[in-house]
Protein backbone atom coordinates (compact mmCIF):
# COMPACT_ATOMS: atom_id res chain seq x y z
CA UNK A 1 0.00 0.00 0.00
CA UNK A 2 3.01 2.48 0.65
CA UNK A 3 3.72 2.56 -2.95
CA UNK A 4 0.48 3.19 -4.32
CA UNK A 5 -0.19 5.93 -1.23
CA UNK A 6 3.15 7.61 -2.20
CA UNK A 7 2.14 7.51 -5.72
CA UNK A 8 -1.75 9.00 -5.25
CA UNK A 9 0.26 11.99 -2.86
CA UNK A 10 3.01 12.21 -6.19
CA UNK A 11 0.16 12.61 -8.31
CA UNK A 12 -1.44 15.17 -6.04
CA UNK A 13 1.62 17.51 -6.67
CA UNK A 14 2.66 16.80 -10.50
CA UNK A 15 -0.69 16.43 -12.07
CA UNK A 16 -3.49 18.94 -9.59
CA UNK A 17 -0.83 21.35 -8.64
CA UNK A 18 1.56 21.83 -11.29
CA UNK A 19 0.17 20.22 -14.15
CA UNK A 20 -2.81 22.59 -13.23
CA UNK A 21 -5.51 19.95 -13.86
CA UNK A 22 -8.50 20.62 -11.25
CA UNK A 23 -10.07 17.39 -12.39
CA UNK A 24 -7.81 15.43 -10.96
CA UNK A 25 -9.16 16.53 -7.55
CA UNK A 26 -11.87 14.72 -8.43
CA UNK A 27 -10.10 12.27 -8.46
CA UNK A 28 -7.87 11.85 -5.60
CA UNK A 29 -9.46 14.04 -2.81
CA UNK A 30 -12.22 12.41 -0.69
CA UNK A 31 -15.67 14.05 -0.94
CA UNK A 32 -15.11 14.17 2.99
CA UNK A 33 -11.45 15.58 2.78
CA UNK A 34 -10.42 18.18 5.45
CA UNK A 35 -7.38 20.25 5.18
CA UNK A 36 -5.52 20.88 9.13
CA UNK A 37 -3.36 23.97 7.72
CA UNK A 38 -3.36 26.52 9.68
CA UNK A 39 -1.49 28.67 7.45
CA UNK A 40 -3.55 28.42 4.46
CA UNK A 41 -7.21 28.79 3.23
CA UNK A 42 -9.69 26.11 4.71
CA UNK A 43 -10.41 23.33 2.64
CA UNK A 44 -12.92 20.55 2.15
CA UNK A 45 -13.44 18.07 0.00
CA UNK A 46 -12.40 18.47 -3.85
CA UNK A 47 -13.90 21.90 -4.19
CA UNK A 48 -12.43 23.50 -1.38
CA UNK A 49 -8.55 22.22 -2.20
CA UNK A 50 -9.05 23.77 -6.27
CA UNK A 51 -10.02 26.78 -4.42
CA UNK A 52 -7.16 26.69 -1.97
CA UNK A 53 -4.16 25.06 -4.67
CA UNK A 54 -5.85 28.08 -7.52
CA UNK A 55 -5.41 30.72 -4.57
CA UNK A 56 -1.57 30.41 -5.45
CA UNK A 57 -1.42 28.85 -8.93
CA UNK A 58 -2.94 32.43 -9.80
CA UNK A 59 -1.28 34.51 -7.30
CA UNK A 60 2.56 32.98 -7.42
CA UNK A 61 2.19 31.22 -10.56
CA UNK A 62 2.84 28.57 -8.00
CA UNK A 63 5.37 25.01 -8.51
CA UNK A 64 5.16 22.54 -6.20
CA UNK A 65 8.79 20.53 -5.73
CA UNK A 66 8.39 17.59 -4.11
CA UNK A 67 12.22 16.83 -2.52
CA UNK A 68 11.44 14.02 -0.57
CA UNK A 69 8.19 11.24 -0.06
CA UNK A 70 8.09 8.75 2.80
CA UNK A 71 5.07 6.68 4.09
CA UNK A 72 3.86 4.70 7.27
CA UNK A 73 0.55 3.03 7.46
CA UNK A 74 -1.92 5.47 5.79
CA UNK A 75 0.13 8.38 6.14
CA UNK A 76 1.83 9.95 3.74
CA UNK A 77 4.70 12.59 4.56
CA UNK A 78 6.04 14.79 1.49
CA UNK A 79 9.04 17.52 2.40
CA UNK A 80 8.35 20.21 -0.50
CA UNK A 81 9.38 24.00 -2.01
CA UNK A 82 7.21 26.20 -3.22
CA UNK A 83 8.19 28.57 -5.86
CA UNK A 84 7.11 31.01 -7.85
CA UNK A 85 6.77 34.85 -8.77
CA UNK A 86 4.50 36.85 -6.92
CA UNK A 87 2.00 38.23 -10.08
CA UNK A 88 -1.34 39.04 -8.61
CA UNK A 89 -2.54 39.85 -5.17
CA UNK A 90 -1.62 37.21 -1.90
CA UNK A 91 -2.65 37.48 1.62
CA UNK A 92 -3.48 41.25 0.68
CA UNK A 93 -0.20 42.29 -0.75
CA UNK A 94 -0.09 43.35 -4.36
CA UNK A 95 1.90 41.98 -6.54
CA UNK A 96 5.63 42.43 -6.20
CA UNK A 97 7.02 40.32 -9.57
CA UNK A 98 9.81 38.95 -7.14
CA UNK A 99 10.70 35.52 -7.01
CA UNK A 100 9.50 33.30 -4.00
CA UNK A 101 10.33 29.63 -2.57
CA UNK A 102 9.42 28.46 0.97
CA UNK A 103 9.78 25.11 2.48
CA UNK A 104 6.71 22.94 3.65
CA UNK A 105 5.95 19.58 4.87
CA UNK A 106 2.78 17.86 4.62
CA UNK A 107 1.24 14.89 6.13
CA UNK A 108 -1.63 13.34 4.14
CA UNK A 109 -4.12 10.25 5.58
CA UNK A 110 -5.12 8.25 2.72
CA UNK A 111 -8.28 6.35 3.01
CA UNK A 112 -9.75 3.81 0.66
CA UNK A 113 -7.58 5.46 -2.33
CA UNK A 114 -7.93 9.13 -1.81
CA UNK A 115 -6.49 11.75 0.60
CA UNK A 116 -8.98 12.35 3.15
CA UNK A 117 -6.83 14.45 5.42
CA UNK A 118 -3.84 17.21 5.18
CA UNK A 119 -1.22 18.74 7.49
CA UNK A 120 0.82 21.46 6.06
CA UNK A 121 3.47 23.67 7.60
CA UNK A 122 4.67 25.89 5.31
CA UNK A 123 7.09 29.17 5.87
CA UNK A 124 4.19 31.63 5.35
CA UNK A 125 6.42 33.81 7.13
CA UNK A 126 9.12 33.72 4.70
CA UNK A 127 6.74 34.23 1.87
CA UNK A 128 6.05 37.53 3.32
CA UNK A 129 9.14 38.81 3.75
CA UNK A 130 10.20 37.84 0.37
CA UNK A 131 7.30 39.68 -1.09
CA UNK A 132 8.40 42.85 1.49
CA UNK A 133 5.22 42.58 3.09
CA UNK A 134 7.07 41.72 6.31
CA UNK A 135 10.43 43.01 7.49
CA UNK A 136 13.26 40.05 7.16
CA UNK A 137 15.66 40.07 10.12
CA UNK A 138 18.88 42.19 10.14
Amino acid sequence: MSAENEALVRRFFEDFCNGRRPEVADEIIAADYVSHGPQAPPAEGPEGVKARVSVYQDSLDGNWGVQEIFSAGDRVVARWVGSGTHRAELMGVPPTGKHIEVEAISVFRIDGGKIAEEWTVWDALGLLQQVEAVPAPA
